[in-house]
């Protein structure tokens, strides 16, 4: 695989089933260079044999849901100003009707039981902020003043003047003729303007200065419940309630359904047909921030007000993987669990957890039909198929993957080898043709409490096209080894840490032979990018770095970083001296190898002065670097970026490589 190829990573939405059982709808997302922004369709499969047609034509469609009947689907799909915006159509055809016009977009929708109204959350700005007026540009808003610690977020920026509210619609009626721009007429004026809807008018629910989010309706359709956070303290910790509207009642008050007294973070929620909810959450302890390791748990509320009661255990299940849901069903309830490199498709119920769908993937979401369950899958060769789970057992039946893996997908040995103080490390190396020796380049994730999975992985891919062997593990402090594991490096970051991912390049230089111990490199972003500048701080060994995105120094972290309120000392602690010993940006002195800082102009997650301070620092001190900087990224650039930048960046990368260590295939 090279650097191009990442038009080939086709990527699954959570499935769509039919009440039929017959097929699924899919969104089928990847990047496209010729576009430069990711496209995405809408697909229709056959839960038989595993064909499909395209269903839709946009450039952006995704997030497929289905009305109770299977009669319409709905999609997110961007509007003429390339806002994301709710539409419907008919499954057998038709031509997609606007569902939702609202000025800051969609951020999600849910369904009602009765097939007539959608819920969604949209952002809604201050008069005269964030392009609300026309002709009034960013640099003319008047000046924001910040009395608050959540006033930012990487991918949006400033969160003053703006929240997140819940809205209702009835869906359109799709038999109706289409509505008509108004022609311009001789005696318009500048007064006259068109006033034809694009969409059914949408009812605001929430009012004030709070945010809103994971719309869920009641089992009745009558109310809309959602997760916010109402509480006196909290712009200080990170707890959430649970509080329903009136679905048809303009800025109503809400109900409390939980409150924020229970300690909880609360991601999702779903009413149960007695008259209970289940819920998707992380308790936070006494202070509400205590977020380090939480592994997100399967909460059961029996009624408004109850206390929550826990399902699934806090120490060894994480339910927390990005885009995991739960499904309620007959007999329990299917949730995704995160465990060692993989994802996979439990139920659980009052006698226990039995899996569903496991094996060498991760589980992306999940659908049930009457007599089927249906899984997004991603696979050691892809990034997304569609699994069927039936009587026939479980098939994946699609190839949305068939031209990644004809590009050539390397596929990696697994190892679990035991470190220096007997504490056992899992990971992945990946060996490119050859008999070597071969250079190895040592990837560190992110997170930190995250983890490299069995997943297709384009970063390691292309590295091994160009002749280089790739290590790379979850030491201590990532997820999906349980608790004690996550949480080993909070308030000790760079310790156990750092022996795990140098003894598991040890230990995999030891296991394969052809690799040249002599020629190592090491890389990584966000908290990658942290473990790998405190790694060449303190071990000498590696030809060459690339520090990405880095969370570099915690104490300028505070106060420019989006999570930099509660991030830096839930993981470093507020001692000075102990956050210095933890510092990269504390110890930059001690750094001697060539490092390639790697950033984005608008990533508010790690803020560019953590990448520009470091370079800075390292050029001072005479060590070999160079800092490319991305314009209109975030932090996300690796994931969801511009495709040429993504290309751009394996390209950059992959010369400092050729430089530092050349390869047959990758020198310059």
């Amino acid at each position: 695989m090279r650097a191009e190829h990442i038009e080939q990573l086709v990527t699954l939405s959570r499935p769509a089933v039919h009440p039929s059982d017959a097929w699924a709808i899919v969104a089928a997302t990847r990047p496209n260079l010729r576009a430069n922004r990711n496209v995405g369709q809408l697909w229709k499969v056959s839960l038989q044999d595993g064909s499909r047609r395209r269903l839709t034509g946009g450039t952006s469609d995704r997030a497929p849901q289905l009305t109770p009947d299977g009669e319409t689907v709905l999609f997110v799909r961007p509007d003429a100003a390339d806002k994301p915006q709710v539409w419907a159509m008919r499954v057998d055809g038709g031509e997609p009707v606007q569902a939702t016009a609202q000025a800051g977009g969609v951020l999600e929708f849910a369904v009602s039981p009765t097939g007539d109204r959608i819920a969604f959350t949209s952002i809604v700005a201050e008069p005269g902020r964030y392009g609300s007026v026309e002709g009034v540009a960013a640099a003319q808003e008047s000046p924001r003043l910040i009395t608050r610690n959540r006033n930012l977020a990487n991918g949006l920026g400033s969160l003053i003047g703006r929240h997140s509210h819940l809205f209702s619609a009835e869906l359109p009626d799709l038999d109706a003729e289409p509505r008509y721009a108004r022609a311009a007429h001789p005696h318009d004026d500048e007064t006259t303007k068109d006033d034809a809807l694009h969409a059914p008018e949408a009812i605001r629910l929430s009012h004030g200065d709070f945010d809103h989010a994971a719309p869920a309706f009641s089992s009745d359709g009558q109310r809309v419940l959602c997760t916010t956070a109402r509480h006196d303290t909290r712009d200080d910790d990170l707890l959430t309630a649970i509080v329903e509207f009136d679905a048809t009642v303009a800025e109503g008050e809400p109900h409390t359904i939980l409150s924020s007294r229970a300690a909880l973070s609360v991601s999702e929620v779903q009413p149960t047909p007695d008259g209970g909810f289940v819920l998707l959450a992380a308790q936070l302890g006494e202070s509400g921030r205590d977020f380090v390791a939480r592994n997100e748990q399967l909460f059961v509320l029996e009624q408004p007000g109850a206390h929550p009661e826990e399902v699934t255990d806090a120490a060894s299940v994480d339910l927390g993987e990005v885009g995991s849901h739960a499904t309620i069903v007959e007999d329990g309830v299917l949730v995704q669990e995160r465990r060692r490199g993989r994802v996979r498709l439990v139920h659980v119920s009052g006698g226990g957890a039995k899996e569903l769908i496991g094996g060498d993937l991760e589980v992306i979401g999940h659908g049930v039909g009457d007599g089927v369950t249906v899984a997004t899958v991603r696979t050691p060769t892809s990034m997304g198929e569609v699994a069927v789970l039936d009587d026939r057992g479980l098939t994946v039946l699609t190839d949305f993957g068939a031209q990644l893996a004809e590009a050539g997908v390397v596929e990696p040995t697994e190892h679990e080898f035991t470190g220096r103080d007997g504490a056992t490390v899992h990971g992945w190396v990946w060996v490119p043709e050859g008999e070597g020796p071969h250079p190895v380049l040592l990837n560190i994730h992110g997170g930190p409490f995250a983890q490299y999975g069995v997943g297709v992985f384009d970063e390691a891919q292309v590295a091994v096209d160009a002749g280089y062997a790739v290590v790379q593990c979850n030491p201590r402090g990532s997820a999906g080894y349980g608790r004690e594991h996550g949480v080993a490096i909070k308030q000790a970051m760079g310790t156990v840490d750092l022996h795990d991912v140098l003894d598991f390049l040890d230990a995999s230089l030891d296991a394969h032979p052809q690799l040249d111990r002599a020629r190592l490199g090491i890389m990584g972003g966000s908290y990658g990018g942290y473990l790998t500048a405190w790694t060449i701080a303190n071990d000498h060994r590696f030809t060459a770095a690339v520090v990405e995105r880095g969370f570099l120094d915690p104490d300028s972290f505070i106060g420019t970083s989006d999570i930099g309120w509660f991030f830096s000392e839930e993981y470093t602690g507020n001692d000075a001296d102990a956050v210095r010993a933890q510092s990269p940006m504390a110890h930059v002195g001690k750094v001697q190898t060539p490092t390639l800082v790697v950033h984005s102009e608008q990533d508010w997650r790690c803020p560019p002065e953590q990448a520009q301070r470091y370079w800075s620092a390292l050029k001072r001190n005479g060590v070999e670097t160079a800092l490319l900087l991305f314009p209109g990224e975030d932090h996300e650039l690796t994931r969801a970026g511009q495709p040429r930048h993504r290309v751009e960046r394996f390209e950059h990368i992959l010369a400092w490589w050729a430089k530092h260590l050349p390869t047959r295939q990758n020198h310059r």
